[in-house]
């Protein structure tokens, strides 16, 4: 199999969430969290010399427990996040008109998705950076606990989002 024999779907966004995660559990003990991102290009207009901005609004899944408990403790509105995940289109129905639906999501399973939370201290203009992955959160409960109590501690500061 040759190197252009393959395919690859990541997807890489940094952004903001445009509101707070939402958590769901189903039926058999599993959860589900999304978040909704939010990123924005800038560009001058050639004629009015104007700044132009364009937001894109981007849905996030993410099926990984650990990292939906880590997202409930740290992660708000606001919160500037740096995630890696694969596109998904499903098929949905809508309730009010019956009509079948599709939308596209960045969906983050186990072992197969990162999350980094990106807001900076400010406390000492220090930044404050936490990469949250199954793996990560593995290591940090069999070798020092405290890392993540830590982490809590200095992502107490208020967003001024």
């Amino acid at each position: 199999m040759g190197l252009f024999d393959r395919s690859l779907n990541k997807v890489i966004l940094i952004g903001n969430l445009g509101k707070d995660p939402e958590v769901r559990s189903f039926q058999n003990g599993g959860r589900v969290c999304n978040l909704t991102i939010a990123t924005s290009e800038s560009w001058k207009d050639k004629e009015s010399s104007e700044i132009r901005q364009k937001t894109e609004w981007h849905r996030i899944v993410v099926y990984n427990e650990k990292l939906i408990e880590l997202i409930e403790k740290y992660i708000h509105k606001g919160s500037k996040i740096h995630v890696e995940g694969q596109l998904e289109t499903r098929k949905y129905t809508d309730e009010a008109s019956g009509v079948d639906k599709y939308t596209t999501e960045v969906v983050l399973k186990p072992f197969r998705g990162d999350l980094t939370i990106l807001d900076s201290k400010s406390e000492n203009n220090q930044n404050s950076q936490e990469t949250i992955t199954e793996d990560k959160e593995i290591k940090d409960q069999k070798s020092n606990k405290s890392s993540v109590d830590e982490l809590a501690t200095e992502l107490d500061d208020d967003i001024p989002f």
